[in-house]
């Protein structure tokens, strides 16, 4: 006897992402994430939470949190999500994600975990002072997907682990309560052209909020002047601009100027070179500058406005999470008595 091939999903498309409401968003969020997000909403059914429950596996201040989570919501109206295409909701007002996370708690194996490598670069050497969030935090992602039955899932390279863990999850839920084919095996979106947005102060690293150089980013509230002058002071070599693609492998922050530029400007990075290639970082940085405050400085504006209206971001999360439990309720409903929980 042969193995048969899993019964494949057969509901309808969907996609779901969420972003961590710990900090101002920047332009690796932007265009590593929104505009992708904005974009995905035109082509099939779009869940876009806020994730407050994964930003509590650190310390967050109670105090702030509410206030975060409403400018990762205006951070989402700004890049041009729809309210009435996407569901724009915060994760933790949606109860059906944490049910069905300990269900998975339940469903997935310790050793899963133990090869999360991501877990292991956050906590460090202070393993045992961690929360137990922060190493479980994987299931409650898959949780997030699944609950929604999510078949599509935009991922960074940082992520691609934690989708193969909700693979793995729903493929033993599906096998061991004999449902073939109850939950997809939701595939990666892979994010494309900047997707990884490097600090402007070593192209080495990753464009972060944690990172104590304001410099070092473009944050989406910075204003046309703050954006301009960020970008001159960035850091560069030398040498102008290569004539050819491959040459920019050995110069991070040119490679990366030039990756911000293609992004913006929805152009690769060999038609940029095509463009500037041979010329100085005298002429490409004001070129640059003035092309990210033309992008982001209406998303500042935008943001600025939203933000400067809590109850109407209030209501628009409110009605998404009032839609999320409505798609949600049914899938945990479904699992419960698939589990054998007491119906009453």
């Amino acid at each position: 006897m042969t193995d048969q091939a899993p019964v494949p999903y057969a509901g309808p498309v969907r996609v779901l992402s969420g972003v961590q409401p710990s900090g101002a968003l920047h332009l690796g969020n932007y265009l590593g994430a929104l505009v992708k997000f904005a974009r995905l909403q035109h082509e099939m059914d779009t869940f876009i939470f806020v994730a407050d429950m994964h930003a509590i596996t650190v310390w967050q201040d109670p105090a702030l949190l509410a206030d975060q989570t409403r400018e990762i919501a205006a951070a989402y109206l700004a890049s041009g999500l729809d309210p009435a295409k996407a569901t724009i909701f915060p994760q933790s007002a949606v109860r059906e994600h944490a049910e069905l996370a300990w269900i998975f708690n339940c469903v997935a194996r310790l050793g899963w975990l133990d090869r999360m490598t991501q877990f292991k670069e956050k906590s460090g050497k202070h393993k045992e002072r961690s929360s137990v969030g922060l190493y479980t935090y994987p299931v409650l992602q898959a949780a997030d997907i699944l609950v929604y039955k999510a078949t599509h899932v935009p991922v960074g390279e940082d992520q691609k682990q934690h989708l193969e863990l909700t693979r793995d999850i729903a493929g033993k839920f599906n096998h061991d309560f004999d449902r073939p084919g109850f939950f997809p095996l939701p595939d990666p979106l892979i994010q494309g052209p900047g997707a990884r947005i490097m600090s402007l102060r070593d192209g080495t690293a990753k464009m972060s909020k944690s990172d104590p150089s304001d410099n070092s980013r473009i944050n989406l509230t910075d204003d046309a002047d703050a954006i301009a002058q960020k970008i001159r002071k960035a850091k560069t070599d030398p040498e102008p601009l290569p004539e050819a693609l491959e040459d920019l492998a050995a110069r991070p922050e040119a490679d990366n100027l030039v990756g911000i530029y293609g992004a913006l400007a929805e152009m690769t990075k060999a038609q940029v070179i095509a463009e500037f290639g041979g010329k100085g970082f005298g002429t490409f940085k004001p070129a640059l500058a003035d092309l990210a405050v033309a992008k982001l400085g209406p998303v500042g504006e935008a943001m600025r406005r939203f933000l400067g209206d809590r109850a109407e971001i209030d209501r628009i999360l409110a009605a998404g999470a009032e839609k999320a439990r409505e798609a949600a309720a049914p899938t945990v409903a479904e699992v419960r008595e698939i589990v054998g929980f007491w119906k009453g």
